[in-house]
């Protein structure tokens, strides 16, 4: 089954699609990371002479060869195009054999697969009624940032603010409901630490990126005195950028994202990682529905995989896909169809391109002019 053409397609919102296809017919579809997606649109274009003509079924091998034969190995531009690419020939490989990834990768370890989403709103108030409201929808867990721009040192208020918003969704949605808090990296260790205690007596299942994940030392301080159990992993690319991550016992769950880790395989992997170290994977994704459907197959078959992320109700590919997921219960059943378990509208996805963007996170604090973390 040799490879024919790959192309990609950049869609609104910001999302980024491949399409590949073959002599047999047959066409697979991944997706990268949809953020600077011209860019990594290039970067899929530079591996075709790599892929036209090759076997699509020599999946590790094809991403031994894209990603050891480039000297500059790593960072999100190249993993991201190598990402989408690798979906598209899982795709292919479970269409060839009519069976789901997942199938491919064990079977799967569980019938169903637990979803959460984000309750709105800014104050402690406008979160609590949307928590309300995301409860009534079925969902039994939600994500939030309690708080916006802070400085590497701020006053105490910030804090106290960030733990009435938690405190009112606590109060809102009781205790069988589970809040998770994504600090996105946007605070110093000195901060998160405030914050965590602050936040600790309404029992958050985890704090994401409470610091940056650029100094792994820094994330395993703060690790060793929060009480809450932390997350990282949506800026982390292949096993490599994990292993230091669980070697320091920086984070108890990790949250690869398939578009930008290096694909579906090596987001199991990551999984099998973690086994070893006692923790549980919950797969990072705020994009698009194929990256969401790779996603779900990895969830299937991983013992150790926690929760799944995804943007509700847009990233479950209502317009994008003939037949988009569906959540019951705040789960999506197991995807039976075979590769990812799609079927992409390719008209819609035609006719709804992506135009020029601004840079995601350009944050300034609006007392000094000076650059906050996104």
């Amino acid at each position: 089954m040799k490879i024919t053409r790959i192309e990609t397609l950049p869609v609104q919102p910001r999302w980024l699609f491949v399409r590949m296809e073959t002599d047999e017919g047959l066409v697979g579809y991944g997706e990268c990371l949809g953020d600077k997606a011209f860019v990594v649109a290039e970067a899929v274009k530079s591996y075709e002479d790599a892929l036209i003509g090759q076997d699509a079924r020599r999946i590790v091998h094809h991403w031994q060869s894209l990603y050891r034969q480039a000297f500059w190995r790593g960072g999100p531009t190249l993993n991201a195009a190598i990402s989408g690419i690798e979906m598209c020939l899982w795709d292919l490989l479970g269409k060839s054999l009519g069976v789901p990834v997942w199938q491919l990768l064990g079977g799967a370890v569980r019938d169903r697969i637990r979803v959460y989403t984000r309750p709105s709103g800014n104050t402690a108030e406008e979160l609590a009624a949307s928590a309300k409201q995301v409860v009534a929808r079925g969902y039994s867990a939600m994500k939030f940032c309690p708080f916006e721009k802070v400085h590497i040192v701020d006053h105490y208020g910030i804090v106290e603010e960030a733990a009435a918003r938690v405190q009112a969704v606590r109060e809102a949605v009781g205790n069988n409901v589970d809040i998770l808090l994504d600090f996105h990296g946007r605070v110093s260790p000195t901060m998160a630490m405030w914050l965590e205690e602050a936040i600790r007596p309404y029992h958050p299942m985890f704090i994401e990126e409470p610091v940056l994940p650029e100094n792994v030392e820094a994330l395993a301080r703060f690790t060793a005195g929060s009480k809450t159990p932390v997350a990282t992993g949506e800026r982390l690319f292949t096993k490599w950028g994990f292993r230091e991550v669980l070697e320091k016992g920086a984070a108890t769950i990790l949250q690869p994202d398939p578009c930008i880790v290096g694909g579906i395989f090596e987001t199991r992997q990551i999984g099998s990682m973690a086994e070893t170290w006692y923790a549980a994977i919950a797969p990072h994704n705020p994009y698009g529905p194929i990256n969401l459907a790779a996603c779900l197959q990895v969830d299937a078959c991983t013992p150790n995989f926690l929760i799944q992320e995804f943007v509700d109700p847009l990233g479950l590919g209502a317009g994008y896909l003939k037949q988009p997921f569906v959540v019951k219960d705040g789960y999506i059943d197991l995807p039976e169809g075979p590769g990812l378990g799609i079927e992409l509208d390719e008209e819609f996805v035609r006719a709804n391109p992506l135009g020029r963007l601004p840079d995601v996170g350009r944050w300034f604090h609006e007392d000094d002019g000076s650059v906050a973390d996104w």
